[in-house]
């Protein structure tokens, strides 16, 4: 016989510890680090227009579609002209129509530049005075406090007498660390003899390899001291063979997905629409010899391919991973990959670190689409963001990898050859200062000289498909604004010739 047995039941409160719903409210994402950012960075270049530009970036990015010219183009073609694409070609040529006069500008560089610069400096004292209140205590003496933060050196002479004296410890010179205070050494008949051989530190532990961010922004600079010239750039016809659509501005519409064609490749390639511009305004002729720098995934490599005009492409990049993801790209594009592209050396895949190309001076043209903060996926994916806490420091020395990138690509151009240099950034410092970075670095350390092509004429070419950013505001380049009614980019680009 079965008998009932009380089981009393003890209420306990539940922990769900970091997957709690409560703890992940609080958690802040790596996309929430990058907003932040940009808020206080972007808000102060761009001031009022941020908000726009803001609310554009967090908002899914707009496409144009690029027909493959080795399937079935003209079936393709009429398909998305009958979903309301429009050709691109055709917009340039209605605005070609309105150019009925033009007229060089007056650049004024130093009046382009003057109103960012002014911002810039701005935003690099303020981070400086943050990064200041939190090394030092809010009721520290302001005269007092040092005006640079150098942890690095052994020597600080920014800090006043007063200030080494409370910081011995920590902060002492090479020379008073030679200077022992023998009130405070043991005795050796109480002690070990090695304490003589104390020295007081004279650094902050962990802070050996920090880096103020207030430095990522003293990379802008525009105050030329080598020679720099400035030429309007009108050399640029739509490539024949090349098919792009896009939806009219203010149109949302998406493209359908690409599909197989007779040939076995595939129909059509999305791409950001603002990506298509550092490589058209390249202008690749005929018969010349090209690099893409930094290629993966591979879409502008496979643009310039579409133009059918370069005898050879040379696809570079750092890792064989991003190698790999160009070489899929290809062999669903291109038909008879391996034998026709590979074979006959009309397509070179190629992994190296792009400072370290040395083939100098045998390339017609350059494209370096660089590694960079890549904004619009800072914002929308945790995956991969360059705002991650551990990559801190790899986002602060951006800058110095794509000035270094640049200057080494100007080497391996020929004498009249042109590059593109492009960012899907906003950042002044990785646009105009890293131009200027690059060229100052060109001529100091091998004597090259440059002029900066003016693209202003161009892109009025394409006013109809993109929102551009005032010119006043740029001293190098051009570059796309992400802009709800028309969501591409962003892109900055800037195109320079090496001289003869």
């Amino acid at each position: 016989m079965l008998r009932a047995r009380n089981i009393l039941v003890v209420p306990q409160r539940w922990k769900g510890g970091k997957t709690r719903w409560s703890i992940q409210q609080k958690k802040k994402n790596n996309t929430d680090r990058a907003l932040e950012n940009f808020d206080d960075f972007y808000g102060s270049v761009f001031g009022v227009r941020w908000r726009s530009i803001r609310a554009a970036l967090l908002t899914e990015n707009k496409y144009i579609a690029m027909v493959n010219n080795f399937g079935d183009n003209e079936k393709t073609c009429s398909k998305l002209e009958m979903d309301g694409a429009i050709n691109i070609r055709a917009l340039v040529q209605l605005a070609k129509e309105r150019q009925t006069e033009t007229q060089t500008p007056n650049i004024d560089t130093n009046q382009n530049s003057q109103e960012v610069e002014d911002k810039m400096d701005a935003i690099t004292r303020k981070q400086k005075d943050k990064e200041i209140h939190l090394i030092y205590p809010e009721n520290t003496n302001e005269a007092h406090v040092p005006e640079n933060l150098d942890y690095n050196s052994t020597a600080n002479e920014n800090i006043s007498p007063q200030m080494q004296s409370k910081e011995t410890p920590l902060r002492s010179t090479t020379e008073s660390s030679v200077s022992i205070d023998h009130t405070r050494i043991v005795d050796p008949e109480h002690g070990t003899g090695a304490l003589y051989d104390f020295i007081p530190a004279s650094s902050i532990k962990g802070m050996e390899d920090w880096i103020p961010e207030s430095d990522h922004y003293k990379y802008y600079q525009t105050n030329a001291d080598f020679p720099l010239q400035f030429e309007l750039e009108q050399d640029f016809t739509f490539p024949e063979n090349l098919a792009l659509y896009t939806y009219e501005m203010g149109n949302c519409s998406e493209f359908r997905p690409p599909n197989k064609c007779l040939t076995g490749v595939l129909s059509h390639y999305l791409m950001d629409g603002a990506s298509i511009l550092p490589p058209l305004l390249l202008n690749v002729k005929p018969g010349e010899r090209v690099l893409d720098a930094c290629a993966a995934p591979g879409g502008k490599s496979l643009l310039m391919l579409q133009t059918l005009y370069p005898e050879q492409l040379v696809c570079n990049d750092v890792m064989e991973s991003r190698v790999n993801r160009i070489r899929k790209v290809m062999k669903e594009y291109l038909f008879d990959f391996d034998e026709r592209w590979l074979g006959q050396q009309r397509l070179i895949l190629n992994q190296c670190d792009a400072r370290n190309l040395d083939d100098y001076g045998s390339y017609d043209k350059i494209l370096i689409d660089v590694p960079c903060t890549n904004d619009r996926h800072s914002l929308m994916e945790n995956d991969n963001n360059i705002f991650k806490p551990t990559r801190v420091k790899e986002r602060l020395r951006i800058p110095e990898l794509q000035a270094g990138i640049l200057a080494n690509c100007m080497r391996l151009l020929k004498p009249g050859g042109s590059l593109m240099y492009s960012t899907c950034s906003l950042s002044p410092v990785q646009n105009d200062g890293v131009v200027h970075m690059a060229l100052q670095k060109a001529f100091n350390d091998d004597g090259l000289t440059f002029i900066v092509k003016d693209l202003s004429y161009l892109t009025q070419l394409f006013s109809d498909i993109y929102r551009f950013e005032y010119p006043k505001s740029l001293k190098y380049g051009q570059m796309v604004l992400p802009y709800l009614p028309a969501n591409f980019g962003p892109m900055y680009f800037s195109k320079i010739t090496r001289t003869e």
